[in-house]
């Protein structure tokens, strides 16, 4: 393994999630008592570190492949790698965006590499996948 990093949700978007569901718990509880109160709020509790824990976006790199959460691209198809700024992934997630692209991006992260594909028979023209360290992820995808 050459490169491995796992961007998890941010807490401070997880207290905002958490801040909505306790909105609705105090709804519940005020409409239908004590109990069902209890109930949503185990039940919501839940839900968020379930979704703390699917949110998850892995990407690893190996001397065979990159790998991006299920999506797998041989080394042998990659093209251009480039690293990208805040302002330059704004710019290719929105105005420049190539719909038929593989985007694996999150909100939260401001940076990302762009991946050009050089496959024939594959109709993506470049992966899009944010991260928090691209420098890293670029020398591992170029070495």
């Amino acid at each position: 393994m050459r490169y491995r990093e796992v961007i998890r949700t941010p807490l401070w978007l997880l207290a905002i999630i958490y801040f909505f569901f306790l909105s609705l718990v105090i709804s519940i509880w005020a409409a239908l008592g004590n109990n069902s109160a209890i109930v949503s709020l185990v039940v919501l509790s839940l839900t968020l570190i379930t979704i703390y824990l699917k949110s998850g976006l892995t990407i690893e790199v190996d001397e065979n492949e990159l790998r991006v959460g299920r999506a797998h691209l041989p080394r042998e198809y990659f093209g251009n790698v480039v690293a990208l700024d805040n302002q330059q992934v704004r710019t290719v997630r929105t105005r420049d965006a190539d719909p038929a692209a593989y985007l694996a991006i999150r909100f939260w992260s401001p940076k990302a590499v762009q991946i050009f594909v050089n496959d024939v028979r594959d109709q993506t023209p470049y992966w899009l996948i944010s991260t928090s360290q691209p420098q890293k992820l670029l020398s591992a995808l170029k070495s």
